[in-house]
């Protein structure tokens, strides 16, 4: 169930830089790697600064080789998401790091070869889910128990943690704001279905709503989207539940009613979809209001809103919507 989508092929080729064999299913969205062939503990430059998520290699690569050097990564520019939270946490489990003509180092701080990460407890100044993940993954092969407080509880944390843990991990509270990971000696290849994108998911609805027709979604996770569900339901979007994967949308745009908006990091609003319902809410008669409350330039996407005849205005972290009958 892998998707094919920009990111994953910027990972895929990251991972071939690195020296793991990935072969591709396209057709059946099947992704077969062997990282047994990885032979540096360099991440490239020139594609880690295409996508944010690629320091998510970090934590493997300093689990393997006990260090790693990755390029400070880009990706889209919605604010400075910066990355001190993975570095902290790398910290609080004995490494050590320096940041130098774009690279992070990042070892431990130690003169034995093969020194490894240590457990630790540590409290994340906000729930981010890709520190969270980071620190899971360097986790499982430090010595020890690592206790990760205020951790990021999205779906695709659970989903992370049952991966690692059909891999032989050994990972409890995932989806809690507790992690306890106790470290194991190594890990197993596994056959793993990843679970449905939300955010792809949430994008199909809203685009259902928007033309105002009947459209059944298949493998949606309803209960991994409820707060988007329910925001959904209360602008007049009607939505059912045909079953735990499946959702139909019947959208009669002429009942549709304006409402507010805050994002929050989960089970909170999700910013990821907050410029998606922003559109819908641009055709909605009334004035709505989306508070952005995770990223401080999520409102980039405004201006091209309005050049196709939306009439939203940003207030600071506030968007004020009024309702054009279309774009």
């Amino acid at each position: 169930n892998v998707p094919e989508i920009e990111d994953v092929n910027i990972m895929i080729e990251v991972l071939r830089t690195l020296g793991a064999r990935v072969d591709v299913d396209v057709e059946n969205k099947v992704v077969e790697i062997d990282p047994g062939s990885i032979s540096s503990y360099e991440a490239p430059y020139e594609l880690v600064r295409k996508m944010r998520a690629s320091i998510l290699v970090a934590g493997p690569l300093r689990s393997k080789f006990g260090k790693v050097k990755v390029a400070v990564p880009g990706g889209c520019n919605i604010g400075s998401r910066q990355i001190d939270l993975h570095l902290k946490g790398f910290e609080d489990m004995g490494a050590k790091y320096s940041i130098e003509h774009g690279y992070i180092n990042c070892q431990v701080d130690s003169n034995e070869a093969g020194a490894k990460l240590f457990g630790t407890m540590m409290n994340l100044d906000f729930p981010s889910r890709g520190a969270t993940e980071n620190i899971m993954m360097a986790g499982c092969l430090a010595d020890g128990q690592t206790v990760i407080n205020n951790a990021a509880r999205e779906p695709e944390i659970v989903d992370l943690a049952c991966f690692l843990n059909s891999m032989g991990a050994d990972i409890q509270g995932a989806g809690s704001d507790c992690i306890i990971i106790n470290g194991v000696k190594s890990l197993e290849g596994t056959d793993y279905e990843v679970m449905p994108d939300s955010i792809e998911a949430g994008t199909f609805i809203t685009a259902a709503g928007l033309c105002g027709d009947r459209v059944e979604i298949e493998n949606a996770r309803w209960k991994n989207l409820e707060i988007f569900y329910f925001k959904l339901k209360e602008i007049g979007v009607n939505i059912s539940i045909v079953d735990e994967n499946n959702i139909r949308v019947d959208a009669p745009r002429e009942a549709y009613r304006p409402t507010n908006i805050s994002t929050l990091p989960y089970p909170g609003f999700p910013t990821d979809l907050q410029p998606i319902i922003t559109v819908l809410l641009s055709v909605v008669p009334g004035v709505s209001i989306v508070t952005e409350n995770v990223f401080e330039n999520r409102f980039m996407y405004v201006d091209e809103l309005n050049r196709m005849g939306a009439n939203v205005k940003i207030d600071g972290h506030h968007a004020v919507i009024k309702g054009v009958e279309k774009l």
